[in-house]
């Protein structure tokens, strides 16, 4: 008898939760995740250590804290426009008009804020809302027409493009005040050592209190968990190691405060897509459209939300480089603008068969694709080498993502 009630599906969970405790069983975790094809971001920050480490041995400069500094202004400007990309993506879907659609924003503010005289943070929400408008349309012709998405915003690309060359017309550049603060948010403003210190802090506490209150409730629910020590340590290190990042870039300028804006976007995007109902249905509908309606999602108004969220953030990214460059022109959202955009989303680990993404993605791939810039930058190499090596990394990525969801799909039959 005393065999028998040893073997009863209580007894088998406070095993697991038992055998989840520790830092061991934190190893045994993420060793069992990666087998099973849940590598998360693993294959991205190996990247990353990768290519910081050739650069770094080909030119001392390259990890210099005043390099780093300048590496993260201009991370901030595509990153955000990547954070909308990683909406869509999520649904299997695909919005080729990012760049246009932040050139077109860029225009708008230029436009409005210098040759017509309106106050620049009016020029700004025009300029967003415009962005909102254009997502509207896509996910209207999808819902609607059902038009592919490829189709609808490969047109929004050509009529965004027409729009900004016909706002700036025969001058083609607007400059916008140099002594403005949009100006100097985009250029030289950067956190005080104190602000940039608190915020780590405080990040760190919140990353203990989330993976404290998930593992509560996963014991109440009788899931298996990570102990609280494992998550204190975790959060520990966490805080240290940024730190002593954040330590090292005010040993130079500091954290610029545009860099700051980026990652509250993806800390806001984050918590939407895994604490809300909303992004439940993301994910619902990414993995199969068909029976997240069966279950009562409102697919259409998914749509809707992740086309809005994209074009709103590509808009707002235009912005951002319109106060990075100091102007408005012809040039702003056309070149690697689109392509990076949307390679800093699948290098960081969103997924292009849908269902499966995340925020960070867009902050991980966009320090990916700049390292990569900056680096060559510095050895003075033709951006011809960056893009095939660009390429090469976006390949590699696409096809670990379809190596890591082949296993999934395995280790799920089995």
């Amino acid at each position: 008898m005393s065999n028998t009630a040893s073997n009863t599906p209580l007894d088998r969970q406070d095993v697991r939760v038992r055998n989840d405790e520790g830092v061991a069983g934190a190893i045994r975790g993420f060793i069992d995740r990666v087998r099973t094809g849940d590598l998360g971001s693993l294959p991205v920050i190996v990247g990353l250590a990768i290519i910081w480490t050739v650069f770094q041995s080909l030119n001392p400069v390259f990890l210099s804290s005043n390099n780093l500094v300048n590496l993260l202004f201009d991370c901030s400007t595509i990153g955000v426009i990547s954070l909308g990309i990683v909406c869509v993506l999520m649904l299997g879907e695909i919005d080729l008009s990012v760049g246009s659609v932040s050139g077109l924003a860029s225009a708008i503010v230029g436009v409005l804020w210098v040759n017509h005289g309106w106050n620049v943070a009016a020029a700004i929400i025009a300029a967003i809302c415009t962005g909102s408008v254009i997502g509207l349309v896509y996910a209207t012709l999808y819902n609607r027409f059902s038009m592919p998405s490829f189709v609808s915003t490969l047109s929004g690309l050509l009529a965004a493009l027409g729009m900004q060359l016909y706002l700036l017309g025969n001058t083609g550049s607007i400059n916008l005040p140099y002594g403005s603060w949009l100006v100097t948010f985009g250029q030289l403003l950067v956190m005080p050592a104190f602000i940039s210190y608190g915020l780590v802090i405080l990040a760190g506490l919140a990353m203990f209190l989330s993976g404290f209150r998930s593992a509560q409730r996963r014991k109440a629910a009788g899931l298996s968990a990570a102990s609280t020590a494992g998550i204190a340590l975790k959060a520990i290190v966490v805080t240290l190691l940024l730190v002593g990042v954040v330590w090292y870039l005010n040993t130079s300028r500091g954290v610029p405060w545009m860099f700051g804006f980026f990652v509250a976007l993806v800390v806001a995007m984050n918590y939407a897509l895994t604490r809300t109902s909303w992004g439940r249905a993301m994910h619902a509908v990414g993995g199969n459209k068909e029976a997240a309606r069966r279950a009562g999602i409102n697919v259409s108004f998914i749509y809707i939300s992740a086309f809005m969220a994209c074009s709103t953030l590509a808009a707002t990214g235009g912005v951002l480089a319109a106060a990075r460059l100091a102007s408005s022109s012809q040039q702003a959202g056309t070149g690697d603008v689109n392509l990076n955009a949307i390679a800093a989303a699948v290098i960081g680990g969103t997924s292009l068969f849908g269902g499966r993404g995340s925020a960070w993605s867009a902050l991980l791939g966009i320090i990916v694709i700049q390292s990569i810039a900056s680096g060559l930058t510095l050895l003075d190499l033709s951006s011809a080498l960056r893009y095939m090596i660009t390429g090469a990394v976006l390949a590699i990525a696409v096809i670990v993502d379809s190596l890591a969801r082949r296993s999934r799909q395995s280790h799920g039959r089995a």
